[in-house]
């Protein structure tokens, strides 16, 4: 009995290390604005091509906190990104009249308008300063350099 028991923690344990959601064929969706989809696992690998918010994936192979997927518009769009990018329910971005991508994006993470609303009532909170630094663009180069320049890890 104590054998049963065990294996069956085991088993639960695994399932748990791995999200249902990212299990190798199931279907997600993109859950960023925007999506590389990379030639490998590394974030300095090159790009193969880019997934909008709200595409739908089919999951190949997961390693690690990497997924392979593919595109369902493309079957041609293939490529690893990080498990966290993807979400296991259906994402459907809205028209211009109702909320952004990345509105949307960050109530599914729990973020909302009541939320921003008590950070707002909290304090000096300089939005404006946010929005500029979402803004910017830096190329992989640049942080290449950045991350040797400062001995930090590559961001594998």
């Amino acid at each position: 009995m104590k054998k049963i028991i065990v294996l069956f923690c085991l088993c639960v344990c695994i399932t748990a290390i791995l999200p249902a959601q990212a299990r190798a064929g199931g279907t997600m969706w993109v859950a960023v604005k925007t999506l590389d989809l990379k030639s490998s696992t590394g974030f300095f690998a090159s790009t193969r091509a880019r997934l909008d918010y709200g595409a739908q994936v089919t999951v190949l192979q997961i390693n690690g906190a990497w997924a392979e997927i593919r595109s369902a518009a493309n079957a041609a769009n293939s490529g690893w990104v990080k498990t966290a990018s993807l979400s296991a329910r259906r994402v459907v971005p809205g028209d211009s009249a109702s909320a952004t991508a990345s509105e949307v994006a960050l109530a599914g993470k729990g973020f909302n308008q009541e939320i921003e609303n008590s950070y707002r009532a909290s304090g000096n909170l300089n939005y404006d300063a946010v929005d500029r630094l979402e803004e910017m663009q830096v190329s992989p180069d640049v942080l290449r350099i950045f991350l040797e320049e400062g001995r930090l890890r590559m961001g594998e």
